[in-house]
């Protein structure tokens, strides 16, 4: 796939949306924003919701790819599940179909597989024990279910339509980690930009799932299909590791809240404001 240059990306006010806006222009990106939210300093950027199918396809007319981070981020009623995340991605994703936009990346979740029961052992873990991206789906929440919906739709029309995803399941991604278990899952921003780049520029991803970090010493997932696009994490949470231990303790395997992927998630998962 030739290097891409307009990208058309979603949920631009977000927290998120808004480290990869000062990010990905240094990759020779021109950004199309998109948000229901103004986007601070941004006039141009489409101010509108997915719900809004005329709008979501006359934002992705003309793009060469697009990063869809739109949506509901914690768990919320299902009425707003749906129309955010379920309705909302499928509108996204009928508009690229529309507009021959070839390639998508998605803003998937490791809590499409919260449930999953997190590595146990001393780290950095050996390969043969860190969460593959095959493990069975085991969504923690209807937010996490709205993942595991966009990655089979993501299949679908790649299937059906020829429309190529990498679908991203990413932890955490903040300029540094909060938590002892975010020491595991953290992205930094900068790592960030470089998997969003390399998901845009590789060859023939058809659908890939990958997961979202840096190359954390703690790191619970396998990398190796993110790696195998090009991705190459330069960064590592466990500078941070001392303080936030001091603060919190290690985890704990007899915590709820500790003992899987999606770890709080899985027991009081944070509430979107309704």
């Amino acid at each position: 796939m030739p290097a891409t240059r307009t990208v058309l990306l979603t949920g631009a006010a977000g927290g998120l949306g808004t480290l990869m806006r000062g990010l990905l222009p240094a990759y020779g990106y021109e950004l199309r924003l998109f948000d229901m939210a103004p986007v601070d300093g941004e006039p141009a950027a489409v101010t509108a919701e997915l719900a809004d199918k005329q709008a979501v396809r006359e934002a992705v007319r003309g793009v060469d790819a697009i990063i869809h981070l739109a949506g509901i981020s914690l768990e919320a009623p299902f009425d707003k599940i749906l129309r955010a995340n379920i309705e909302g991605t499928y509108n996204l994703y009928e508009a690229a179909r529309e507009e021959g936009v070839g390639r998508i990346v998605f803003a998937s979740s490791n809590h499409a597989v919260g449930f999953t029961p997190r590595p146990q052992g001393t780290a950095p873990l050996d390969a043969s024990a860190l969460i593959p991206v095959h493990t069975p789906r085991r969504p923690d929440t209807l937010y996490g279910l709205s993942k595991c919906f966009g990655e089979d739709l993501a299949q679908l029309f790649w299937d059906l339509h020829g429309v190529e995803t990498v679908s991203v399941r990413i932890g955490s991604c903040f300029m540094e980690p909060s938590s002892v278990r975010m020491l595991s899952v953290w992205m930094s921003p900068g790592d960030g930009a470089r998997l969003f780049h390399a998901a845009l520029t590789a060859g023939d991803v058809g659908h890939t799932v990958v997961y979202g970090s840096s190359a954390n010493t703690r790191l619970w997932w396998d990398l190796s299909t993110a790696r195998a696009l090009g991705y190459e994490p330069q960064d590592d949470s466990e500078q941070y590791a001392e303080k936030l231990i001091a603060e919190q303790g290690e985890l704990d395997p007899a915590n709820p809240d500790h003992a899987h992927l999606g770890g709080h998630f899985c027991t009081h998962p944070p509430m979107w404001p309704c």
